[in-house]
């Protein structure tokens, strides 16, 4: 990757971890399903009349929302309101770096190298850490919807970098729109018609402002730019970026929520960041390599 799509891979993961802290504040009375079929009703209107329909079948449009955007979202948010803190969401999440280069493997035949599986390893082995050794007030099932919604944005990932829809902005905007009206249906399933009516009676300032954040700076601007920069580069040199948002998310809510890991969660959390970093150099490593081969074999033999 070159040093400007490395910094907005950076920006756009920094965008993301405090937006664990605001999605908390925003939280509040009502429903999470509600608040993320919000979030994205808000990016949908007016993106899909501004932005032209990306260059991509319906179904992969599709798929893009229903695993990136509904499934990821879904249960986090549901995870985070089951009692799963922001910094612990957040570093659980980054479980989606492991899952997209074994889907992407599987999928797309973009193999992982020994060095990469070493790194999925260490990264799936401090999440075992973070699992065993998380406080008696993170009960297991909010962790398990969390990693649920990292195998699901792992899935939207490759799906978009199998895709290669270099036009970030429109993939980002025209997936929502499976998104609003899936989600409210299952609220009203799962939470009854009451709990939804009063959910949107308590939408107050700090959940408007929720939505502003996450609709247009981590939906739309960070989206746009994460979807455009899979479609130029393979998915394990992309993805790992998003390590620099649990930091983020743990020091913010830390200074802003008091909430702070337990010894084993912060062990848990170095290795499960250390395993992705080793996946990142791996996937670095393999991508130079390739280009360098490619570049020889491009040079005409000398007679």
């Amino acid at each position: 990757m070159t040093t400007r799509d490395s910094l907005l891979a950076a920006l756009v993961a920094t965008v993301w971890g405090f937006n664990f802290v605001v999605i908390d504040w925003g939280m509040g009375d009502v429903p999470p399903l509600v608040l993320v079929a919000v979030r994205f009703a808000a990016v949908l209107v007016p993106a899909v009349f501004l932005v032209p329909r990306p260059q991509a079948h319906w179904r992969t449009v599709a798929g893009v929302g229903l695993f990136m955007s509904l499934g990821q979202f879904g249960l986090l948010y549901t995870s985070m309101h089951a009692g799963l803190p922001p910094g612990i969401a957040a570093l659980v999440l980054q479980a989606q770096v492991l899952f997209t280069v074994l889907i992407a493997a599987a999928w797309i035949g973009e193999r992982p190298t020994g060095l990469q599986l070493v790194g999925i390893g260490v990264g799936a082995a401090g999440l075992v850490v973070v699992g065993v050794g998380r406080g008696g007030h993170v009960p297991l099932s909010a962790l398990l919807l969390c990693v649920a919604a990292a195998l699901s944005w792992a899935v939207g990932n490759v799906i978009s970098r199998r895709a290669g829809v270099r036009a970030g902005l429109s993939m980002a905007a025209w997936s929502s729109l499976v998104v609003p009206v899936p989600l409210l249906a299952l609220s009203l399933l799962l939470d009854g018609p009451t709990a939804v009516a009063e959910g949107f009676r308590a939408f107050d300032g700090a959940a408007a402002l929720s939505t502003l954040y996450t609709a247009g700076l981590a939906s739309l601007v960070g989206y746009s730019l994460f979807n455009g920069l899979l479609a130029r580069y393979p998915a394990s040199s992309v993805t790992p970026f998003v390590l620099i948002a649990p930091p983020v998310a743990m020091a913010s809510a830390w200074l802003l929520l008091d909430q702070s890991p337990n010894l084993a969660e912060g062990a848990g959390a170095v290795v499960v960041l250390g395993g992705v970093l080793l996946t990142v150099h791996a996937g670095r490593r393999a991508s130079a390599a390739g280009a360098a081969a490619a570049a020889a074999a491009a040079i005409p033999a000398r007679a």
